[in-house]
């Protein structure tokens, strides 16, 4: 098995939607990975085997008027049949390493507590855990119609 991990572009869109809610929280939306391709400061790392992606790493990066720029990676997975082969370690790895090339001094992310195979992923990218645990708050936002 050879992997190989890439910047997305518009031409895995068809790669991208097969992979769907088995790789991604959802179904992909076309018009939504449309735009979050065009958003310069998105990015979306995917890892192939052969045409097929495999894993996916998305991130952004942010200015803060107090700080330098960071990187936060929001999302990365893998499908059930490559997990624990080092494809999301080396997409987190990666995608840390290209937020470097962007002036990032800082990245970041976070998953539940209980998300054990996550937590191994990124401590074996040379993640460090936060002392303090964080409490995340959510709102839902309704649109009007």
């Amino acid at each position: 098995m050879t992997i190989t991990i890439r910047h997305a572009t518009l031409d895995d869109l068809d790669a991208m939607v097969a992979a769907g809610e088995a790789l991604f929280d959802n179904p992909v939306i076309p018009e939504r990975t449309i735009e979050f391709l065009a958003d310069p400061r998105h990015h979306l790392l995917l890892a192939f085997d052969g045409d097929a992606v495999v894993g996916m790493a998305s991130a952004l990066h942010y200015v803060h008027p107090d700080k330098d720029p960071a990187l936060f990676i929001n999302e990365v997975g893998v499908l059930e049949s490559h997990q624990n082969r080092k494809i999301g370690r080396n997409l987190v790895t990666k995608m840390i390493e290209y937020g470097k090339t962007l002036g990032c001094t800082e990245s970041w992310l976070a998953t539940e507590t209980t998300n054990l195979p996550a937590r191994a992923c990124y401590i074996a990218a040379g993640g460090k855990e936060d002392d303090d645990l964080a409490v995340v708050y959510g709102w839902e936002n309704k649109l009007n119609n």
